[in-house]
């Protein structure tokens, strides 16, 4: 027998709270910041693998520290693959026109034009990668091995230009997404404020309206008691 859907009232809070998205803001803080430092710590040494004119002379070494460079940043481009395109989706929702135009995080909103070819190019070539794993499903533990840790290098290789490209996107992202939740949070917390005035003034004017409690009767005075003669 079929399971019945699940009601309204069993589906996740997440799903009607406009603000759920921004649980996703601190992953890419740490994704976008990951990315910068793997491509920092690459700069700072791949000259001492090159001569004057820029060309490597230690071809292994630079060889190997790209490498590794690349897988680093991989990581944090999956970051991105799991947590942008909901940020994304909420930050577009939040901003409005004038955002774009001026203010402090129109730089920002411009800077994410080409964010969702970034995403889905750096989706494909997840998509492929899950693929060659999958056929090589079957292959023996040796030979899948040396397949795997060649194909993660392809891909993370491929995947650099990518992550490169989150390296300023992703701030971007995080800055507009973090100015947007807060407004929209002082925005909620201005609107509880003046519902909670009006229900007091509401109350005041009830308790203003009331009508007086009647007085009790007055108590007439008792008969004076006649003396018998």
């Amino acid at each position: 027998m079929p399971t019945p859907p699940a009601s309204h009232e069993t589906q996740p809070s997440a799903n009607t709270d406009p603000l759920a998205w921004r649980r996703h803001i601190p992953a890419l803080t740490s994704a976008a910041a990951g990315i910068r430092q793997a491509s920092d710590a690459w700069d700072a040494v791949s000259d001492s693998f090159c001569d004057h004119d820029g060309w490597p002379t230690y071809e292994e070494d630079y060889a190997d520290g790209k490498v590794a460079r690349d897988a680093e940043a991989w990581k944090h481009v999956e970051v991105f693959l799991a947590h942008g395109p909901e940020i994304l989706a909420g930050v577009r929702a939040a901003a409005n026109g004038a955002d774009y135009v001026e203010g402090p995080i129109s730089d920002d909103l411009r800077r994410l034009r080409g964010i969702d070819t970034t995403l889905e190019r750096a989706g494909q070539i997840q998509h492929e990668w899950d693929q060659v794993m999958a056929l090589m499903e079957g292959s023996q533990p040796g030979s899948l091995e040396l397949y795997e840790s060649r194909a993660k290098e392809i891909r993370n290789s491929e995947g650099w230009h990518h992550a490169d490209e989150l390296s300023f996107q992703g701030p971007a992202l995080v800055r507009a997404a973090d100015y947007l939740a807060n407004r929209m949070d002082a925005d909620r917390l201005s609107q509880t404020d003046r519902v909670q005035v009006a229900l007091a003034r509401s109350a005041s004017g009830d308790r203003a309206a009331l009508p007086a409690s009647p007085s009790a009767p007055a108590v007439p005075n008792p008969p004076v008691p006649r003396r018998s003669r």
